[in-house]
């Protein structure tokens, strides 16, 4: 290699490094602290979920942010212990234990690093904007319904702080914007609770604090295939829902801050963040889109917001949990209500009148079936699946065949426009008219494209068809690739094939 171009790819490298870490360090370092306070609460709560002891929520989400802060794709993400994956957990702990949920963890992370070299990152182009709106939509609802059991059958004192917490949350900024307005609301409600002495319920309320540090732990399994018969089907998905909600909150944090992600190094970065996770005791986790929406919100951009929210969340429950416990709930339900509002895409429910039907087909079923089913990777497959159909039909449609007879009556030229596939083949035939009493036909392919072995198989019909009454067929124009699949797949040129389709 050129001295010169090492030179420069090593001036890149460290000009990433600085970009990634030191570009935004008090925007990051003071984002950290929001996100961290943030969550504390929902990693206790999913634990509780998928039946585990508060910390091993805890020290996954200390594991997760912090390795992914190294490893992901991209920066300013926040990943920890999430709900999406911690009610695919709930089977395998009620019937196994935590030691296979460890070991059920540990093969996520390599099944998932495994999806990034096989680069399935880069599928995320098959999802359409209308699946990713829903998706963001979706996920807006159920961080609002989330918060819904804190404000229900409390006292007067909960809607107050919640509603004061609301109010400094969008009217702070107004004043000034150089402390996150989430972080004055959480630091003011919990002065005036521990001085008024209100009885409110508390971070301490959700579960007991760790007090000691995470320590190496391997999972006390035995290392057969009956254990790997327990554990793959769980960890497939996990890898799999954890994947697809690190992705889809990827491209989201890009539209955010007009940048671009690496799919397949978040794929790797998530593997090897959960590995990281199960060796200390902790769940499997992945990217957050309420708390990645808070960290860019709040001001953080780079790795280092991620790394700062794992390192704070670590030393928050383990040596400040007196102080932390005193929290009140109130105080983050105002904060994920903002992040509830602010993810939800508004501008959506208005492009419903002016977008075609089936966009907003797909993103009303995306949400409808996400929120129904509080499972992230049912709703995308829901709105992947409607949208190729619709897209499939559209481009079915976008065809059409021009005919003209020659002066001498005996000849005539069909003209193919359009893609013939799976979904035009029939559409393909019903063009052509085999009755006309004539010698010869030419059908020019030049402006079309065969893509599958279902066109071909029209084409085979058109041809045949043709020739029962006698009329001699050229084709003409066929691209490359369309002669390609053509002559390895159609029959009309060969004889014995043909006799056979026709039951000679």
């Amino acid at each position: 290699m050129p001295a010169d171009v090492e030179t420069t790819e090593i001036s890149n490298m460290y000009e990433t490094i600085r970009r990634d870490w030191f570009g935004n360090i008090r925007g990051d370092l003071i984002a950290g602290i929001v996100v961290a306070l943030a969550l504390i609460p929902e990693a206790i709560a999913f634990s509780i979920i998928a039946g585990l002891d508060p910390k091993v929520g805890l020290y996954a989400s200390f594991a997760v942010a912090v390795i992914i802060a190294f490893t992901g794709g991209r920066p300013g993400m926040i990943s920890a212990a999430t709900a999406a994956m911690a009610v695919l957990m709930v089977t395998l702990v009620k019937e196994h234990g935590l030691e296979y949920l460890l070991a059920a963890t540990l093969l996520t992370g390599v099944i998932q690093i495994v999806f990034g070299f096989l680069k399935l990152g880069s599928l995320m182009r098959f999802v359409s904007r209308s699946v990713m709106t829903g998706f963001v939509n979706a996920l807006a609802i159920l961080i609002f319904m989330a918060q819904l059991p804190e404000l229900t059958n409390v006292t007067w004192h909960v809607y107050a702080m919640t509603a004061a917490g609301l109010g400094i949350i969008y009217l702070l900024p107004m004043v000034t914007k150089a402390i996150p307005s989430p972080l004055v609301t959480i630091v003011v409600l919990t002065v005036i609770a521990i001085v008024f002495n209100i009885d409110v319920r508390t971070v301490g309320d959700m579960g007991e604090l760790p007090d000691t540090l995470p320590v190496f732990l391997w999972p006390d399994v035995p290392l057969n295939f009956e254990t790997l018969a327990i554990i793959f089907p769980y960890s497939l998905s996990l890898a799999i829902v954890g994947l697809l909600e690190s992705l889809m909150t990827a491209s989201i944090i890009d539209d955010l801050t007009d940048s671009k992600s690496d799919k397949n190094r978040e794929c790797k970065g998530q593997g090897i963040a959960n590995i990281g996770s199960g060796l200390i005791g902790g769940m499997a986790g992945c990217a957050m889109i309420g708390q990645s929406v808070i960290n860019v919100k709040s001001g953080g951009r780079g790795r280092l917001s991620s790394f700062a929210a794992g390192v704070y969340l670590l030393i928050m429950v383990v040596f400040l949990d007196t102080w932390v416990a005193q929290i009140p709930m109130a105080a983050l339900v105002a904060v994920m209500i903002m992040v509830s509002i602010g993810t939800f895409s508004w501008n959506s429910l208005l492009d419903m009148k002016k977008h075609p039907p089936s966009t907003t087909i797909v993103m009303v079923m995306t949400v409808i079936v996400v929120v129904a089913t509080h499972n992230l990777a049912f709703g995308v497959l829901t709105g992947v699946l409607l949208a190729s159909l619709f897209f499939a039909n559209k481009v079915g449609q976008y065809k059409y065949v021009v005919s003209k007879l020659s002066e001498d009556g005996t000849t005539r030229s069909y003209r193919v426009v359009g893609q013939v596939f799976f979904a035009s083949a029939d559409k393909f035939i019903e063009f052509f008219d085999f009755k006309e009493a004539i010698d010869k036909v030419v059908i020019d392919l030049t402006d079309a494209h065969f893509w599958d072995i279902t066109a071909v198989a029209a084409l085979d019909r058109v041809v045949i068809k043709f020739r029962r009454e006698g009329t001699e067929v050229e084709i003409i124009g066929l691209n490359e690739a369309s002669a390609t699949i053509v002559d390895r797949f159609a029959v009309h040129d060969k004889p014995d094939a043909v006799d056979k389709l026709m039951g000679h």
